[in-house]
C-alpha cells in the first residue's frame, strides 16, 4: 500500500508561478512513477506531466502537449517526492490537481494509476 501526500496549490494570478509536492511513503517496490493529472467540473481527469521514477534519481519526463514548456516535473529519490513546477499559469490551468502513483510505469490514463492523492486545489486568477 502507497500512500501519495501532496502539497503545494493556491490561488495565483496569470502569469505567476506554483509548485506542487508529492511525496509517497509504504512500499514502492522498484521504479515508482508519479504523474500529475487534474480535473474541472464535468470534464474526466487529465494527465499533464509525469516522471518514470521517484526512487531513483534517472526518471525520464512526460508532458502533455497543453503544458508543455511551462510546467517542469522532477523528483527527489531521497524523499521519493515529485515536484510540479508550474510557471506562466494561465487562466484554464485552474483545476483541482492530483498526483497518481504506479509501479508500471507512466501513463496520461488514469485508469492505469493505482494510488492517488487527494487533491490540491489551483485557482489562477485574471
Amino acid at each position: 500500500q502507497v500512500q501519495l501526500v501532496e502539497s503545494g496549490g493556491g490561488l495565483v494570478q496569470a502569469g505567476g508561478s506554483l509548485r506542487l509536492s508529492c511525496t509517497a511513503s509504504g512500499r514502492t517496490y522498484g521504479d515508482y512513477a508519479i504523474g500529475w493529472f487534474r480535473q474541472v467540473p464535468g470534464k474526466e481527469r487529465e494527465g499533464v506531466a509525469c516522471i518514470s521514477t521517484v526512487t531513483d534519481s534517472d526518471g525520464q519526463t512526460y508532458y502533455s502537449d497543453s503544458v508543455k514548456g511551462r510546467f517542469t516535473i522532477s523528483s527527489d529519490h531521497t524523499k521519493k517526492t515529485a515536484y510540479l513546477q508550474m510557471i506562466s499559469l494561465k487562466a484554464e490551468d485552474t483545476a483541482v490537481y492530483y498526483c497518481a502513483g504506479s509501479n508500471l510505469g507512466c501513463s496520461f490514463s488514469q485508469y492505469s494509476m493505482s494510488d492517488w492523492g487527494k487533491g490540491s486545489l489551483v485557482t489562477v486568477s485574471l
